[in-house]
């Protein structure tokens, strides 16, 4: 079966930091471009960041560019979100998403690829 499972999500104060986890079962990670999503109570989901399949390149949203780093261990088949410096603005269900589509242009199209995969969601809350 396959399956994205997120993990790390929790309480944090603003301006501390938190790193989530999306673990892989069943498939590869390697060969899929992966996103973070978030979606905050009453509002839409958007898209956070992205590793591409190919060479892990990152991509962010604006809102996270300079808090956020995505990264991919393959050898745990888990793909990261550090997010640091969080604000209260911050607080949402936190996703993550496969896409085993082959992609050659991401740069801002990266939120509308074909995800197909897609983990339950981890909490995180932003509160002193």
């Amino acid at each position: 079966q396959l399956q994205l499972v997120e993990s790390g999500g929790g309480l944090v104060q603003p301006g501390g930091s938190l790193k989530l986890s999306c673990a892989a079962s069943g498939f590869t990670l390697d060969y899929y471009s992966i996103g973070w999503f978030r979606q905050a109570p009453g509002k839409e989901r958007e898209g956070v960041s992205c590793v591409s399949s190919s060479d892990g390149s990152t991509y962010y949203a604006d809102s996270v560019k300079g808090r956020f780093t995505i990264s991919r261990d393959n050898a745990k088949n888990t793909v990261y979100l550090q997010r640091n410096s969080l604000k209260p603005e911050d607080p949402a269900v936190y996703y993550c998403a496969a896409n085993p589509q082959v992609e050659t242009v991401y740069g801002s199209r990266w939120p509308l690829f074909p995800y197909a995969y897609w983990g339950h969601g981890t909490q995180v809350t932003v509160s002193s």
